[in-house]
Formats: C-alpha cells, sequence, structure tokens
C-alpha cells in the first residue's frame, strides 16, 4: 500500500474556541465536529508566532522563530530546499497548495511546492494571482478588494462583492476538490495544503451566508474589569491602527463576531465538499486530515481586536488530525502541541526518515499515545525591545512583554478564561513563573 496522502486544511485567523464539538454552543461546523469525532482533538495547541508571515515560516520549516529569524510579518528565511514539503517531494509525493501562503519577500515562489494555485489576499496581479485571473475572466475585473474593503472598513462586517459560487472561500474549495479528482488514479502519494484566508478580516461574507448568525444572538466578549492591567502596548497600538480605539460599540462587536462565526461555518461547509470528494473517490481511507490555523483573533475580549499579543485569544488555534486505524478516534489530548510539530508528523506518517536534525517540534501520534516527555511548548512575535515570547504547559501560560517590561502568568486550572495576572503573586506562583521563565 502506498504511503498516506495528506490533507492539510488551514485558516487563518481562527481562534480555538470556535467549534462546536470543542464546547462552543453558538457556532455551527459540522464538518470539523465529524473529524473531531473521527480523530484527536489537541486542545492546547499554540502558534509558534502570533502573526500570519511568521507562524506560516515555522510551520512550513519546522522551526521556532529563534531559528528562522522570522519573527513578524517580514521576510522569511531563504529556502534552501529544507522545509518538510521538500522533504516529502524527494520521498515521491506530489505536492501542491492551494489559497493563500503568504510567502514573503515573493508571494508567488514555491519554496518546494512542485504546484501551485495561488490566491492572496493583497495581490492585484490576475496574470500571477490565479485567482484573481479566474474572477476577471467571469467579469469582475472592476473589483478592487475581492477579499474585502479594507483600512478603515477593516473591522466593519462586508458582504462580498461577488457571488457565492466566486467568494474566494468557495474558490480554495472548489479548486481543492478538483485536485483531488485529479489524482484519484494517480500513482504518487499526495499532499495538498488547501488554505483559506477567511476568518481573517476583513469579514466579506457572500449572500446569503452574511445573515447565519445574527448580532443579537452573539454573546458579548471577555472583558474583567481589569482588563487594563492585562493588556501590553502592542494591543492598545494594534486597536489604533485597526481603527477600533474610538470607543465601543457593543452591537457592532457582536455583528463583528457573527460574520466572523460566518467566515468559519462557511469554510466548514467546503471542508465538507473536500471530504466527501476523498469519498467519492476513495481516497478518505488512505488520506491523513489536518485541520489549523496560523493563528487567534481576540475578536473584542480584552477591549482588543486583532492579534500579536500571547494572550490566548490570539496564540491558541485548533488541531486536529484525523487518520482512522493510525490516530485515535474522539480523543482530546491537553498536552500542549504547536505548528511546528506537523512538519515531523507528516514525515513519519510517509515514513520518512533522517529529518531528525533538521526540525523542532514532535511526531503528533507519539503524544496522542502517551508517549512524548514534552512539557512546554513557546511563542515569539518580533525582536528585541517590542518582542513577545511566551511559555505555556499543560495547566497554564506564562508571557513576557519586552516592551512593558512585564511578565503575565495565566493559571488555565483555576482561570481558563485568563481574566487574572498571576506573576506577581506570591507563594506557589512564583515558583510556577520561575521555572517557566527559566525554560523560556
Amino acid at each position: 500500500m502506498k504511503s498516506p496522502n495528506i490533507l492539510i486544511l488551514f485558516t487563518d485567523m481562527q481562534r480555538a474556541d470556535t467549534i462546536e464539538s470543542w464546547g462552543n454552543p453558538i457556532i455551527k461546523t459540522p464538518n470539523l465536529n465529524n473529524l473531531v469525532k473521527e480523530g484527536t482533538s489537541f486542545l492546547k495547541c499554540y502558534t509558534p508566532s502570533p502573526v500570519c508571515v511568521s507562524a506560516r515560516c515555522s510551520l512550513h520549516y519546522g522551526l521556532y522563530p529563534s531559528k528562522t529569524g522570522c519573527y513578524d510579518n517580514g521576510p522569511m528565511k531563504t529556502d534552501e530546499e529544507d522545509s518538510y514539503v521538500q522533504q516529502l517531494n524527494k520521498a515521491g509525493y506530489y505536492t501542491h497548495s492551494i489559497g493563500k501562503c503568504h510567502f514573503t519577500p515573493n508571494p508567488y515562489e514555491l519554496r518546494g511546492f512542485h504546484t501551485r494555485e495561488i490566491q492572496e489576499e493583497i495581490s492585484k496581479d490576475p496574470k500571477r494571482d490565479d485567482y484573481l485571473s479566474d474572477l476577471f475572466k467571469f467579469g469582475y475585473s472592476h473589483i478592487t478588494d475581492p477579499h474585502g474593503v479594507r483600512g478603515e472598513m477593516y473591522y466593519i462586517p462586508q458582504v462580498s462583492q461577488m457571488p457565492a459560487e466566486l467568494h474566494p472561500t468557495n474558490w480554495v474549495g472548489e479548486k481543492s476538490t478538483d485536485f483531488i479528482k485529479r489524482m484519484e488514479m494517480k500513482n504518487n502519494s499526495w499532499l495538498l495544503f488547501s488554505s483559506f484566508i477567511h476568518p481573517h478580516p476583513p469579514f466579506a461574507l457572500p449572500a446569503p451566508w452574511h445573515k447565519i448568525y445574527r448580532s443579537p444572538d452573539m454573546p458579548l466578549p471577555n472583558v474583567p474589569q481589569n482588563t487594563d492591567t492585562l493588556l501590553t502596548s502592542i494591543n492598545k497600538r494594534q486597536n489604533r491602527y485597526k481603527y477600533r480605539d474610538q470607543g465601543l460599540d457593543n452591537n457592532l462587536i457582536k455583528l463583528i463576531k457573527a460574520y466572523y462565526y460566518g467566515c468559519i461555518s462557511y469554510v466548514d461547509f467546503q471542508i465538507g465538499k473536500i471530504i466527501k470528494t476523498l469519498k467519492i473517490t476513495n481516497q478518505l481511507e488512505n488520506t491523513v486530515i489536518i485541520f489549523t490555523s496560523d493563528h487567534g483573533e481576540h475578536l473584542g475580549d480584552y477591549n482588543s481586536f486583532g492579534k500579536r499579543s500571547m494572550h490566548s485569544t490570539s496564540s491558541r488555534i485548533p488541531l486536529i488530525v484525523s487518520f482512522p486505524g493510525v490516530f485515535p478516534k474522539n480523543v482530546k489530548i491537553t498536552n500542549p502541541t504547536s505548528l511546528i510539530d506537523i512538519a515531523k508528523t507528516c514525515l513519519a506518517l510517509g515514513g520518512i526518515k533522517g529529518y531528525d536534525n533538521l526540525y523542532e517540534g514532535e511526531n503528533l501520534l507519539e503524544i496522542a499515545k502517551g508517549n512524548s516527555e514534552r512539557k512546554y511548548v513557546f511563542s515569539q512575535w518580533n525582536k528585541g525591545g517590542y518582542a513577545q515570547y511566551m511559555c505555556v504547559s499543560k495547566s497554564g501560560l506564562y508571557f513576557y512583554s519586552a516592551e512593558d517590561d512585564k511578565e503575565f502568568y495565566f493559571n488555565h486550572l483555576v482561570d481558563p478564561n485568563e481574566t487574572e495576572n498571576r506573576a506577581y503573586l506570591i507563594g506557589e506562583n512564583q515558583r510556577i513563573v520561575k521555572g517557566m521563565r527559566e525554560q523560556l
């Protein structure tokens, strides 16, 4: 039997508490629920960097930002044919990506993939961006903001200027099903990286998906009375440049959450189509499905929007692996995990050896089996005087904000919503903080 196919379903800016069967009573994610039922959920997965480019760089090369040198939305490390994708190529896999890769400084390069079907959110070149090319062919060349209007409108929910069949989320879904159909009769095992831009803002849903959730039904964000003591400088700066610093409007915040949830449910709908295609082409049983995201979104919690700080709203992400017969079914793991674990996991599942010194992280299958002794995962945003550094354990989260010269520690056993900073409390907290600080 050939090595298993690998399907990575990737979203942008999806926080971990947005899966129905993970405990969210409002959002509807039937296809993710089924992955949870059929697979292993890693409930404490954290991004190696809470911002797009550096998180994706760490995923692609299986290394923390301290090794890639990419800490923010700046240039990635030079590709030296050292990504996990390249290792799969060498082993005979056909590797393909659809949607957003966010490679920098050149968004159109391959970085190990044999082929790409490109959809980048800020691209203006229909000759190089395949989604724009298709959009223009259907007579929509007049659209200046196919992914939603940014700038002052960045956090203003919008109805897409295109019908659902031409929406960028649907495009990734359709292209993914087309690829799976093409690979049905091929001898190669394959890796498909299907990457959706949503729920990243602007929240521009196609009709009628913009009405799947209504703002009066949305809960208000988590804003503790002591919120100001829980913020870092980057939280305040982000609010300013995202036009969210001139007062709060609870009705607007609820509408933002309704559209954000709608974006996730629309991605879930595409995931259903993709998995159905695996079934009808008889490829499902030999395909590993990994679902995850690059980082989270504050979504009004702490009166904040965006990402970049290390609060779990920004740094904790969903991670589900489904491969019945190999990964345990309907099991939830609370050991800390990271995007950097995906590289070793894919190579191990593909039977590829000799890479242990190339990548950090661990094989998620060994973690699921209880064979891991790892206690912590780490994260970094920016460097020098602006940096934030994080250490996460099974029971809590510690981070240091250099710009504020301030430590934060949240005990998840008694405070899962991170409402009290215990970094400066005396007693047992000091022993824990000292240990995590030293690990970091």
